[in-house]
């Protein structure tokens, strides 16, 4: 397929007709955003929704300039095509295609960091957005407190014109800005961390007063960071996808993104410099994010983690699949109604069992063939905000977390680095080094309990959790059947 004509603004008039294109005047378009961690969750996202409310007739200052903060694919893939790619939303019914047109330009800060730090300072840009993963604040998972000893927060903090973390990033150009006698801006996390926005402004005061405390008092006075719960299932595109869309469209497209119809993003309506009407895409600003971060975060997230690491110890290489074995599907069920709902405070107008229920239907979406793998990557990052807040909420309330605890057993007898058959399982992870150190201690223990209190003092991760007896009285069974019976066996044993 590489040989047919490219997906580019000339060629979209020759696309079929039931395939969706932007109908705003892109020539027109200004970059208003700028979004630092150019994937695909953001491709899918953000910029569909703002694709939406510029098609809508909204004004034409909202276009997107993506930051790839590490390599220079999607830029490779993305620049040919000024811009364009193909949505592909999928589910068992069958699949709608649309061309994205809001991303205007696609930088990669290692090779000209300057050209980022002077996209933020730009007279026009009026929010700066992050999909950096949890691994890209540069914090402590367990505390939420910036890694000051971090090596790209050192290099950072020395190195002014030529950061490499999305803190430093931000910080150096909200300097230029201020400098330069331009106003304040948005800073809007949309990655999976609860409390979001007051997570990334802690990291950003934090890494400012380390610069100039006056900076510092600036952006507290007048830069926002919203909170915000963002809700679409985004795997991974393969070759497969490329070849299959670029079928369909008759034109090359280097780097579609695939998703699944459902959408759900509450963002707090707090915009320091203005802001698109999102709503024409589905957005609900709200006044308090917190309640669907929770939501998201312990319902979506952690039975994601749970079924991800059950399913790659039992050899289940996608959700759709791990979801359809009987007795993961039970434990997931059980896992939400039983230890996750209990947790989640008030949430007006929501039917939680219809919420579950729909919940299950996306695991089971056949046509996103989500790997678990992927899901399984950088779990020292996940597991306290996906599973560990909600272990202390049951604990404080005296309650079991039997099913928490599996789940969270799961994810330590991953750290061996192979799957309940032998096969090899590679431990992507930053802190994986540690973490082979932690397995490898914790297993020269022969009794479950011993290993459970040493993989439970791992603060970076279990912070003030560690060692408490009640975690580890759940944990410690959980752990001894994972390691003697096998994740099958031990939820055919945990749903009779």
């Amino acid at each position: 397929m590489s040989a047919a004509p490219r997906l580019h603004p000339g060629t979209l008039a020759a696309l079929p007709a039931a395939i969706q294109i932007p109908t705003f005047e892109r020539s027109q378009l200004r970059a208003g955003i700028v979004h630092l961690g150019l994937g695909a969750f953001m491709r899918a996202h953000l910029a569909a929704v703002n694709d939406d409310a510029l098609d809508a007739g909204g004004t034409l200052d909202w276009g997107i300039v993506g930051v790839s903060l590490r390599q220079p694919d999607t830029r490779d893939a993305l620049a040919p095509q000024a811009g364009l790619y193909t949505l592909a939303l999928r589910d068992a019914q069958g699949e709608q295609l649309r061309v994205i047109g809001s991303v205007l330009e696609c930088l990669v800060a290692p090779e000209d960091p300057r050209a980022v730090l002077e996209r933020i300072a730009h007279a026009y840009t009026r929010i700066v957005s992050l999909t950096v993963t949890e691994k890209g604040y540069c914090h402590d998972p367990a505390s939420g407190a910036l890694q000051l000893d971090h090596a790209d927060i050192v290099h950072d903090l020395a190195h002014a014109a030529a950061p490499r973390s999305a803190v430093g990033f931000i910080v150096h150009g909200l300097a230029l800005r201020r400098a330069r006698g331009l106003g304040p801006i948005t800073l809007m996390s949309l990655d999976n961390l609860p409390a979001n926005g007051h997570t990334l402004q802690g990291l950003v005061r934090a890494f400012a007063q380390r610069v100039d405390a006056g900076l510092a008092a600036w952006i507290e006075a007048g830069c926002t960071f919203p909170n915000s719960m963002v809700d679409r299932i985004v795997p991974r595109s393969t070759e497969a996808d490329r070849q299959s869309v670029s079928r369909k469209l008759s034109l090359h497209d280097a780097w579609p993104v695939v998703g699944e119809r459902f959408l759900d993003w509450a963002v707090e309506d707090r915009f320091a410099a203005g802001r698109p009407d999102w709503t024409r895409g589905g957005a609900r600003f709200v006044a308090d994010a917190a309640p669907w971060e929770r939501l998201k975060l312990r319902m979506v997230n952690g039975a994601h983690s749970s079924i991800a690491y059950l399913a790659v110890a039992a050899g289940w290489a996608t959700v759709d699949v791990a979801i359809a074995q009987p007795a993961l599907r039970a434990h997931v069920l059980a896992l939400m109604q039983g230890e996750i709902e209990p947790t989640l405070g008030e949430l007006p107008g929501l039917d939680l069992g219809a919420y579950r229920a729909q919940l299950i239907e996306r695991f089971a979406n056949p046509a996103l063939a989500h790997r678990t793998l992927q899901i399984a990557m950088d779990g020292s990052q996940k597991l306290p905000q996906r599973l560990l807040g909600t272990v202390r909420d049951r604990l404080a309330q005296g309650a079991p977390i039997d099913r928490l605890a599996l789940g969270i057993a799961a994810w330590l007898t991953h750290l061996r680095g192979h799957d309940d058959e032998g096969h090899s399982v590679p431990l992507d992870d930053p802190q994986a080094t540690a973490l082979h150190t932690l397995y490898a201690g914790a297993m020269a223990h022969a009794d479950a309990r011993q290993r459970a209190v040493a993989f439970t003092a791992y603060r970076p991760v279990f912070g003030d959790l560690a060692g408490q007896r009640a975690l580890v009285d759940a944990l410690a069974p959980a752990l001894q059947a994972l390691h003697e019976q096998g994740a099958q066996q031990s939820l055919a044993q945990g749903a009779r």
